[in-house]
């Protein structure tokens, strides 16, 4: 009860005041906003405050202080990458900045350049741009520094957030084989306090049955990493390929290290409990780990672990000793934290198919679907339970952003404002 309630209070001590400062609106990535009292039902002209056009297709998830938005945006004509900064209040346009960037990059079909989403803490929001740097402006949209780690190179792209820590940043520049790594910088200057470079991964075999291969292949992690209590202190918990690692935040220091993952890794770990559940994507693998251990604690601290998992892309929830999230099919599933027994799973209504993120607020889950479709349901160990089923029929890879009693939706066309 007490690591529990240290959690909730822990997640939430920077969503006062309307604020979703990050993706998934916390530093410990948990989808959970404190706020209880959001709409349930909208289409396209029902409960829409605002909507704006957005120059380009894009997969950031807005995030939001007071009364100013911001999303990562590129213009791949233009050969753009930057950040837009909206007033939350009308939807007007308030400042946009970024950077030309020319060098020919890959990336997958479905994921657009700046899909990562930015990080703020009230007084500077920084900016991952991917090959094109990472870049931290104040929030009249002044650059106050940038670095450039070099170009990521990988066939699908990247789509890891920052993480704003205390005095530090917190940034995965990857998936990449010779230039990945997890680093920490100051957020006032942008020098390197820490980094871990990571090792190139070679699995022996791959578990997840990608392409039919055994090695090689795809090979990569798309996971934004999180903040977490820990037995002595905060804990910087990371998934890489094969492994869940976690670090001291502000020295770097490896903690522990748990096998099991499979070599892709699309999803942020989750934490409950004083468990970190941390999945592997297109059938990829689960491993939960306690974070009371040390060193390699495969086989002390490794509670549960499956291979061939139903884990997708979007990262679920926990509440309480239950894990809810689905696959990118929109197979929805609520499991048990400590076992991973399914108590139940169900297919989403209408298309269904999903890269974003659960967000829970209170006993009520919402899901946004690629087609636009947004299911609400209860938190229920029993069976499935919907509330509600919304269509603003756009194409989205977002996932919901909160503030203030309304919900944000990022699709390639627009930005949406629901109110009631």
């Amino acid at each position: 009860m007490l690591l529990s309630t240290t959690l909730v209070i822990f997640s939430t001590l920077n969503l006062s005041a309307g604020n979703w400062p990050s993706w998934r609106g916390d530093n410990a990535g948990s989808g959970i906003t404190p706020e209880t009292d959001l709409p349930l039902e909208w289409d396209q002209k029902k409960n829409v405050i605002w909507r704006i056009d957005l120059p380009d297709r894009g997969n950031s998830t807005p995030v939001i202080w007071k009364d100013r938005i911001f999303i990562n945006q590129a213009v791949e004509d233009d050969d753009f990458r930057g950040v837009m900064c909206f007033n939350k209040k009308n939807g007007s346009l308030l400042w946009k900045k970024g950077v030309t960037y020319t060098r020919k990059e890959k990336t997958h079909p479905s994921n657009p350049y700046c899909s990562a989403s930015p990080a703020t803490d009230g007084e500077r929001v920084i900016i991952s741009y991917g090959s094109a740097g990472i870049y931290c402006y104040d929030l009249d949209g002044k650059e106050l520094w940038k670095r450039d780690f070099g170009p990521i190179s990988h066939t699908w792209g990247n789509a890891a957030s920052p993480v704003i820590y205390g005095d530090l940043c917190i940034y995965y520049h990857g998936p990449d084989k010779a230039n990945g790594l997890l680093t920490a910088l100051d957020k006032k200057t942008g020098k390197t306090v820490w980094e871990f470079k990571e090792p190139e991964w070679k699995p022996i075999k791959r578990t997840d049955g990608f392409k039919g291969r055994d090695e090689g292949g795809v090979i990569g992690s798309w996971s934004t990493p999180i903040i977490v209590p820990g037995k002595s202190g905060d804990q910087l918990v990371m998934s890489f390929p094969m492994q869940v690692k976690a670090f001291d935040p502000k020295s770097g220091k490896k903690l522990w290290t748990s096998d099991g993952l499979n070599p892709l890794v699309y999803t942020s770990p989750m934490f409950g409990n004083n468990t970190v559940v941390a999945m592997g994507g297109y059938y990829g693998n689960t491993v939960t780990v306690k974070t009371s251990g040390e060193g390699d604690v495969t086989q002390t601290e490794r509670i549960w672990h499956k291979v061939r998992d139903q884990g997708g892309i979007g990262t679920g929830v926990i509440k309480g000793d239950q894990i809810y999230f689905q696959d990118s099919s929109g197979q929805l599933y609520c499991a048990e934290l400590q076992s991973g027994k399914v108590l139940w799973k169900q297919k989403l209504p209408g298309k269904a198919r999903t890269w974003g993120s659960l967000l829970l607020s209170g006993d009520q889950i919402y899901t946004l679907s690629q087609s636009g479709e947004t299911v609400i349901f209860k938190t229920n160990t029993k069976s499935y339970e919907q509330i509600a089923h919304n269509q603003i029929d756009e194409k989205t890879n977002s996932s919901i952003a909160v503030s203030d009693g309304q919900l944000f939706i990022r699709t390639w066309k627009g930005l949406w404002c629901i109110g009631k």
